[in-house]
């Protein structure tokens, strides 16, 4: 081969394979960062089949279950409910003010042996939420 040639295949050989490298990052750090978003019915469903390890991290939706929120010591227990299924879930932290029982809920944490330990808790609102009205003097 010329050495005009090997300097032109080297090129495009050092072109494709940091396009290989730079696109293997790029799906690595998307995989990474991977959350799934279950309801309960579906997390206990998938837990039968054992698809979920205990280090993936879940997004759970879902309801807050009537009468089950208590605080023990500086842990909050609550359930989270699709009207089908519900989930047992322990938060340590502070709640969100529109956090409350029989409305709407994503929490981002763990599920291990049929308890969610969640990480972070979202409350949700319907789309007619109006902030408080502020009385400003």
């Amino acid at each position: 081969m010329k050495k005009d040639r090997k300097k032109r295949l080297f090129g495009v050989l050092l072109i494709i394979g940091s396009s290989c490298l730079g696109i293997g990052l790029i799906l690595y750090a998307l995989n990474s960062n991977l959350d799934y978003f279950l309801t309960p019915s579906e997390l206990k469903q998938s837990d039968e089949n054992v698809v979920l390890s205990a280090n993936t991290r879940v997004k759970l939706g879902g309801m807050v279950k009537k009468d089950s929120f208590f605080i023990d010591e500086n842990k909050v227990n609550f359930e989270v409910t699709d009207f089908e299924d519900s989930i047992k879930v322990i938060y340590e932290g502070l709640l969100p003010d529109l956090f409350k029982e029989g409305k709407g809920i994503v929490v981002l944490g763990k599920y291990i042996d049929g308890i969610f330990y969640a990480d972070e808790v979202f409350a949700k609102h319907d789309e007619n939420y109006m902030p408080p009205n502020l009385e400003l003097n």
